[in-house]
């Protein structure tokens, strides 16, 4: 494992709670992907031969976790943009959410947009369908970046799952359910996401160590060093998946991204992310 070590001034990477309007592009196309019964939304940005896909985190849209980092990214790549079951525009289907379903539906999408190979970054929940994505589909996977997950419930903070089993619709950041809204005017839709979100979470069960050393494709691992994961469990995953690097970067969950609840206008830590997800991408 290749451990990066990054000091950065903490005036450029200073955040803050209070939620900032994202600053997205025009896709070059959107669509809708008939997978595994759903009607999954996804939006294409950028040039490139290998695409980045992006993967958002739990009751998320890609415009919230993505939509600082979005138009960084596109700048140097061909860009997929999904959103997972029940999330935004996506449909929902008569199941539970998971993990495994959740990679299962993003490889699907990507033999329907017929790509052959893809690089893929997550965050949070979307950071554990990546890390799942890539040990379920190998074929289809370059690279992978995997910000701010969990693989077993000790990785999460003290309290977490505490928290998950009181958990209501009134708790979730306000910016999240405007953004759900903008994209999909349905109240029920909302709570039905929130509802499925928690479960998912308040019921997960540890993962076989297996299903992190069975990742042969190269890793960057990334968390902020305030976040709801603990930064000993990142260090462990950084271990776990053999070719894998490691970025530790000030900041709370999501201020890596930029995303919608922990941005900063004027904040260059997008930038900062983008640049380092670029050196990934681009090195040998």
């Amino acid at each position: 494992m290749k451990t990066l070590a990054a000091t950065l001034l903490g005036t450029m990477l200073n955040l803050s709670v209070q939620a900032q309007q994202t600053h997205m592009e025009q896709p070059k196309a959107t669509g809708y992907a008939p997978v595994n019964g759903l009607k999954m939304y996804y939006e294409i940005y950028g040039d490139g031969a290998i695409p980045l896909v992006l993967i958002h985190g739990g009751g998320s849209t890609i415009e919230t976790t993505f939509g600082n980092i979005l138009p960084k990214l596109a700048a140097f790549s061909k860009l997929i943009a999904v959103e997972l079951q029940a999330h935004g525009r996506t449909s929902d289907r008569d199941a539970p959410e998971s993990f495994q379903q959740d990679a299962d539906d993003v490889a699907a999408l990507l033999r329907y947009l017929k790509v052959g190979k893809a690089n893929i970054l997550g965050f949070s929940d979307g950071g554990c369908t990546t890390m799942q994505l890539a040990g379920r589909h190998p074929e289809l996977i370059n690279k992978i970046i995997v910000v701010a997950s969990n693989y077993t419930r000790a990785g999460m903070i003290d309290g977490f799952f505490e928290m998950m089993d009181n958990a209501s619709l009134d708790n979730m950041p306000a910016p999240l359910k405007e953004y759900y809204l903008k994209v999909n005017p349905d109240p029920k839709g909302l709570q039905t996401m929130f509802n499925k979100d928690r479960e998912r979470r308040r019921t997960f069960a540890d993962w076989p160590q297996s299903d992190l050393t069975r990742i042969q494709a190269p890793a960057l691992i990334m968390t902020g060093d305030k976040d709801v994961i603990k930064t000993e469990h990142i260090v462990e995953i950084s271990k776990l998946i053999p070719k894998a690097e490691l970025v530790i970067l000030p900041g709370v969950h999501g201020a890596l991204l930029g995303e919608i609840c922990t941005a900063k206008a004027g904040s260059r830590q997008p930038e900062i992310t983008a640049t380092l997800v670029r050196e990934f991408l681009e090195g040998n």
